[in-house]
């Protein structure tokens, strides 16, 4: 057997590149938060339950390993795409481009109301594939908790900023702004 085909078939190489995989994508959008922290997001009216910015790094970091590990475990357990791993594992992508999909949304695009709909899909998918999850190995569906919890709050956290900062009656189209 060639080196490389023994080297990636080992669980821990296979379990680290699972990890591994969710953190890149929330890395990329780190880049993209970063970028509108100080010019914009800080000058929204922002809920006083919200954690320091610093926070946020840490808890994504721990999530997505979190729920890559699950989707290893569940991978392994389920046989993959062929057997019943697969409609987890759909989910599981599903969510991921959800997740994603906020960032430019809320901090790209600084859409308030859209970003609100936005993780309601995504916190309704992240349940789905916890409970998918679950159904093939019930500790990569426990390790969805947590992920669950954040967006819940995170949920919360959005709504606020939505409610807090109604869009300004120039941002309108003329038939709104004349209501």
């Amino acid at each position: 057997m060639p080196v490389h085909e023994s080297f990636f078939s080992k669980p821990a190489v296979q379990a680290a590149g699972a990890i591994l995989m969710p953190n890149i994508g929330g890395w990329i959008s780190g880049i993209q938060t970063r970028k509108h922290i100080k010019n914009w997001y800080e000058t929204l009216n922002l809920p006083k339950v919200r954690p320091p910015n610093y926070m946020f790094p840490i808890a994504w970091t721990t999530l997505y390993s979190a729920m890559g590990y699950a989707s290893y475990r569940v991978f392994k357990e389920g046989n993959g795409f062929d057997g019943d791993a697969k409609l987890p594992l759909i989910l599981y992508g599903a969510q991921l481009a959800l997740n994603y999909a906020w960032t430019p949304i809320f901090f790209g695009m600084h859409e308030l109301k859209w970003s609100c709909v936005e993780i309601v899909a995504l916190t309704a998918t992240a349940a789905a594939t916890g409970y998918s999850f679950y159904n093939v190995d019930q500790t990569a569906g426990l390790l969805f908790i947590p992920y669950l919890a954040w967006l819940s709050f995170a949920t919360y956290l959005n709504y606020s900023v939505y409610k807090m900062n109604p869009p300004a009656i120039e941002d309108k189209k003329p038939e709104e702004a004349k209501k």
